[in-house]
């Protein structure tokens, strides 16, 4: 650790000495390194308060005032894009939306959601990432075509206030899936300033898998939004960041009782950047920079040697002898 500790510090010094990043000055003791090409975009992630009755148009017009200002509060903190949790605007309860009556949970009646209020506050949104030049990932209800339930969704709207693609939650908690939405059907990519942008949804967190499918579709940073999941939150997350070697940003609720706040992990599973602990409304900004020490070795090497191994790397080296054979050998 000594060792590790020591070289880190030589890098860190001729970084600061050049004024190289840390990926360049990294190069000038492991040549063998493969650099990737400069990317940077400062990611803003947010917590809100989450409103539950969708037939409330108060709540939603209320809801929409707090993404609005948070969205600001972004811009004017340098952020090219910002992420919101899903709920920002509306997260239905189950027994709010029961057609059988609050006591019971049942089949969720769409007629309760005051859909025009709905596309006034998303249309509202739309325009000031427009004014701002500011991509935002905004949760929502889409709906679809009746009978068909709605999807729970994430829409990406670009700097030029245009709706360029929307994710849909793929793997639904029990009650979402059997009384409330339609699930989606594929992962979802997109491009700001070079960086690609994966999206997930609601408990997706729990999917290794899900991650894994954007690790292979090349994506820079993963952006989770949820209301509230089962277990450590954020452990998860880092674990995600880690394992994949890119940047997740977390967007969970605001409150008093919110198990964590929203933050951004970074290629090597360390906080870059958290939300006010005290459960506040509030937004948190990073870099993600691929040539800064956080991605270094997780970007340059980890990743690429993963992909190696993954492919087959070994395959060819495995030995036909006994002793490997035998799994009751001894010593």
């Amino acid at each position: 650790m000594t060792a590790r500790r020591n070289f880190k510090n030589q890098v860190r010094a001729r970084a600061a000495r050049t004024g190289e990043s840390y990926t360049s000055a990294l190069r000038h003791f492991r040549p063998e390194a493969i650099a990737p090409e400069p990317r940077k975009v400062a990611l803003a992630v947010a917590q809100t308060r989450v409103r539950t009755d969708p037939g409330d148009a108060e709540a939603l017009r209320e809801s929409g005032r707090e993404v609005r200002a948070l969205m600001r509060g972004a811009g004017r903190s340098g952020a090219r894009i910002v992420h919101f949790p899903e709920g920002a605007l509306c997260f239905p309860d189950k027994r709010v939306m029961s057609a059988d009556g609050p006591g019971t949970v049942g089949p969720a009646d769409w007629d309760r959601c005051r859909w025009a209020v709905l596309q006034e506050e998303l249309t509202a949104v739309a325009a000031l990432a427009r004014e701002l030049r500011l991509w935002t990932v905004i949760p929502s209800v889409h709906r679809l075509t009746g009978p068909n339930r709605p999807h729970n969704s994430l829409y990406v709207v670009s700097d030029r206030g245009e709706v360029v693609t929307r994710y849909d939650e793929r793997l639904l908690s029990r009650t979402k899936g059997s009384y409330m939405y339609a699930p989606g059907s594929s992962p979802v990519t997109f491009d700001v300033d070079g960086m690609r942008f994966g999206c997930l949804l609601g408990m997706e967190i729990h999917y290794p898998e899900l991650f894994a499918e954007y690790e292979r579709l090349d994506v820079d940073c993963v952006l989770f939004s949820t209301s509230g999941t089962l277990g450590n939150t954020a452990a998860q997350a880092q674990g995600h960041a880690a394992v994949n070697s890119y940047w997740v940003g977390l967007a969970v609720p605001a409150g008093p009782s919110a198990a964590t706040p929203s933050g951004i992990a970074g290629p090597d599973g360390d906080w870059l950047a958290r939300c006010a602990e005290d459960g506040s409304p509030s937004v948190a900004v990073a870099v993600l920079d691929n040539g800064s020490e956080a991605a270094a070795e997780a970007v340059t090497y980890a990743r690429p040697w993963r992909r190696e191994v993954r492919a087959g790397l070994y395959t060819g080296r495995q030995v036909t002898d006994p002793r490997s054979g035998d799994r009751t050998a001894a010593f």
